[in-house]
């Protein structure tokens, strides 16, 4: 379960480079303590609670047309099991760079800028092809494909299965995983700002999707964000290995744009509808309840929706903008060189076919002829 990084170096215990470079055993070990809890009975109870799902309620068949069914909601018991599955996190991230990016990148030769953008690439593709495949099942098992009345429709019991609680609670433990490893990866202090700014946007709307109970629309907007950004690092993986696919990044820009407008389009009939359903009811349960069926918390996610659509949008804009700016002054740069080159060859060729050549000696000196 533990990693140890190879090196030449012993660096002293508890230093900084010594954490630096056996994080995921101390991490492993860490978790350990957790697993090893199970096997005392003074012990287990704890235990559990970071190891399995908490806050679990048994619907009986009145209420549910299936049957009798162990549904969940949130409480805060969460934040262990969320702390554990973030240790979790933490090991397989060190895995894969070790075992699996490290090695591609000794054997590409990448210079120092490209290997850390080519591990941040690597890393994340995994995660969004995982988070993909596993929210399309769930959407495809809660027949969310089939029905999507089920992402407006109004639950009586306001309550999530195992799958779905499952999967927002290892959603939020990688992105809180993030934060140690700004530390761990040596991450640059003006790059740090960026990475809490797109840290935290994720945290803030996968925690609103599932302290208000829209999980199904949660999902469903998740898995389109993740697969535009799989996407793009895909495309940037790709250019990495040969810079012959700059034509995919480009490809990529589309992709990026309709994928944005998708999600804005499905947040607004969502949230359009499931207002509309909520106001031809009898009365409006309050918040507190765990209904979001209020006014105020329906214009917040949608307003949030618009706002980080817009943000992640402009973002894009302004890099493109710098790149076209940094590409055309390379250019600009290019051709000046290169004028600068042309007129130098023409003064050089100038100035031998003028007064200069006279000077050159081109040709072997006559001999002087004998007189007798």
């Amino acid at each position: 379960m533990g990693l140890r990084k190879k090196s030449t170096k012993n660096p002293p215990v508890l230093s900084q480079e010594f954490i630096l470079q056996n994080h995921a055993d101390i991490v492993s070990c860490v978790g350990m303590f957790f697993v090893l809890g199970l096997m005392f009975e003074g012990t287990a109870e704890v235990s559990i609670v970071f190891l399995t799902l908490q806050h679990s309620v048994i619907v009986p068949a009145e209420e549910l047309a299936t049957g009798s069914k162990t549904l969940y909601y949130y409480g805060v018991k969460d934040l262990a099991t969320v702390f554990f599955y973030m240790l979790v996190v933490i090991i397989i991230h060190a895995t894969i760079q070790e075992y699996v990016l490290d090695k591609i990148s000794r054997r590409m030769q990448f210079t120092k800028a490209k290997q850390n953008k080519f591990n941040e690439s690597g890393q994340f593709s995994v995660f969004y092809i995982v988070s993909c495949i596993w929210g399309t099942i769930i959407l495809m098992s809660e027949n969310c494909l089939s029905d999507p009345t089920l992402l407006w429709r109004t639950h009586s019991h306001n309550k999530m299965t195992f799958q779905m609680k499952f999967f927002y609670i290892s959603q939020l433990a990688y992105w809180f995983h993030g934060f140690p490893e700004l530390y761990f990866q040596k991450i640059r202090k003006q790059d740090i700002p960026s990475q809490l700014i797109y840290i935290g946007l994720h945290l803030f709307h996968i925690t609103g999707a599932y302290l208000l109970y829209l999980n199904h629309l949660g999902l469903l907007l998740l898995v389109l964000h993740y697969f535009v950004e799989l996407l793009s690092h895909m495309c940037g993986l790709f250019y990495f290995s040969d810079e012959k696919y700059q034509k995919g990044v480009s490809l990529w820009t589309i992709v990026f744009i309709l994928g944005r407008l998708t999600t804005l389009i499905v947040s607004v009939v969502t949230v359009g509808l499931h207002l509309a359903v909520s106001h031809s009811r009898d009365g409006d349960a309050d918040a507190i309840s765990g209904n979001v069926n209020v006014l105020a918390a329906e214009i917040a996610v949608l307003s949030s929706s618009c706002t980080i659509q817009a943000y992640i949008t402009w973002t894009l804009i302004t890099v493109w903008l710098q790149r076209w700016i940094e590409d055309s002054n390379l250019q600009a740069s290019c051709l000046k060189k290169k004028k600068s080159m042309t007129k130098g060859r023409s003064s050089r060729k100038g100035t031998e076919n003028g007064v200069e050549t006279s000077n050159r000696v081109d040709a072997p000196p006559k001999r002087k002829e004998k007189t007798s």
